[in-house]
């Protein structure tokens, strides 16, 4: 196969993993923090087409196959924390606020320190949490309706080894095919065509603390800092202060038609910038081109997924949903716990982001934080007064533990 047409075929594959292994859990946030299905759908439609227009204009910059993806921890993070006070517009409020956060993140490389300082045992304890009530979904689902879901899950389990890259969609794939024959009748012509539905925001201090914060510090502790690793693994230098401001603009402008956040991708990023992408590394950007045309076009399909997804039997699209997420879960639980000086303060993150518990009007995730924080400085300090007494007088506070040492990097480039 000619070098473009590989590169272009690895396109097209990596954003038709990525559209189909999670698509139904960005659809589960956004409903979940009070969007109607047409809102959903328009959130969907708006994220496929902001990244797509991203990806252009990067790869056409830079020459380099750098892959965006909306950020899938961030829609399990709305799916687990329920509505807001203020609604579906004091989400949309939200959302803006975490675009913003993003590009003064690029504009101000001391904010991108903060967030590196926060251990990243904590920050995958958090999304660990947030994830572990979905991944669960499957095995409830199991039990209440097993002739509906066993078919997804069996799907799953077959292709997990042989195929792991398309054991997740396969499982969609068949979860929608249980929706089309568990349903009394079909969603009609008019759900299915996609359109824009704009939402004028609002604000609120709950929405930002519960939504805003936890969504930018996964977005970037889960995605970005991953991404960029990813991209220097296969030899390619990422442009973090242009990649965060493209980025946070084209969620901007996503946001007021539904879009929580776009980021730079992690996983389908080994897909565009890898060697499936063609042997000669300086050729693989058409890939990006590949993948942007791809999101296109499936936006155009967003409406007929979105209505089809909304007449399912429950249990059946949160389980397909639920074994998207296990990998994610997995890796999270790795880092947050590997470490043995956080790791109980990564507990207790977790046990706090998992309990769904929602304090004047803040969701877990939040909490979660400020919860792990407050443990680890309270051992922390123990920690140095003991060695303190031992030695007699305090030579320095702890380095903090699980600084994202690519986002030290990444914050000085250009």
């Amino acid at each position: 196969m000619p070098p473009r047409s590989q590169a272009v075929v690895a396109g097209v594959v990596a954003a038709l993993v990525g559209f189909s292994s999670s698509f139904v859990v960005v659809l589960a946030g956004l409903v979940a923090v009070g969007a109607t299905p047409a809102q959903a759908a328009s959130g969907l439609v708006a994220l496929c087409v902001a990244q797509a227009a991203g990806m252009v204009w990067l790869a056409l910059r830079h020459r380099t196959p750098l892959s965006l993806a909306w950020s899938t921890p961030g829609a399990a993070l709305l799916a687990s924390g329920g509505a807001v006070t203020g609604g579906w517009p004091a989400a949309v409020g939200a959302f803006l606020v975490a675009a913003a956060m993003i590009l003064l993140t690029a504009l101000v490389p001391r904010l991108g320190d903060l967030v590196a300082a926060i251990p990243t045992a904590l920050a995958r304890a958090m999304l660990a949490g947030v994830l572990l009530p979905l991944c669960l979904e499957p095995v409830a689902a199991l039990a209440a309706t097993p002739l509906l879901v066993a078919p997804v899950v069996l799907t799953w389990l077959v292709l997990i080894r042989p195929a792991p890259r398309w054991a997740v969609p396969a499982s969609l794939v068949v979860a929608l095919l249980v929706v089309v024959l568990a349903a009394d009748r079909l969603p009609g012509l008019g759900s299915v065509v996609p359109r824009l539905a704009p939402t004028f925001p609002t604000w609120s201090a709950s929405a930002v603390l519960g939504i805003a914060l936890p969504l930018y510090v996964v977005t970037m502790a889960s995605q970005n800092v991953p991404g960029v690793a990813v991209m220097r693994s296969l030899g390619y230098r990422v442009p973090w202060r242009e990649t965060l401001s493209v980025t946070g603009v084209a969620s901007a402008v996503a946001a007021p038609f539904g879009g929580h956040a776009v980021n730079l991708a992690a996983i389908t990023a080994a897909l565009t910038a890898g060697p499936d992408a063609g042997p000669d590394r300086s050729r693989r950007w058409p890939a990006s081109l590949a993948a942007a045309g791809t999101y296109v076009v499936l936006a155009a399909g967003c409406g007929g997924v979105t209505a089809l997804v909304s007449t399912a039997p429950d249990g059946v699209v949160q389980s397909a949903a639920g074994l998207a997420l296990l990998g994610t879960l997995a890796a999270s639980l790795h880092e947050a716990l590997v470490e043995e000086e956080v790791r109980l303060p990564a507990v207790v993150c977790l046990v706090v982001a998992a309990s769904g518990t929602t304090v004047l009007g803040v969701g877990s995730a939040f909490w979660a934080l400020a919860a792990g924080l407050l443990v680890r400085t309270v051992l922390h300090h123990d920690a140095s007064r003991r060695r303190g007494s031992r030695v007699g007088t305090q030579i320095g506070g702890p380095t903090p533990q699980g600084r994202p040492a690519d986002a030290d990097r990444g914050s000085g480039e250009g």
